[in-house]
């Protein structure tokens, strides 16, 4: 299984997408969050 890493102009670019504004839980980090994401995401 392959794992694909978002380059640091890639999480640049998509942090301008991310919410800024904290609401209810305080939010995990960003980035562990996506990656888990990218990591157990079929091909």
């Amino acid at each position: 299984m392959s794992h694909y890493e978002p380059t640091g102009f890639e999480w640049r670019v998509n942090a301008l997408l991310l919410p800024k504004k904290p609401r209810g839980v305080p939010r995990i980090d960003d980035r562990r969050v996506l990656n888990g994401i990218f990591f157990y995401a079929p091909p």
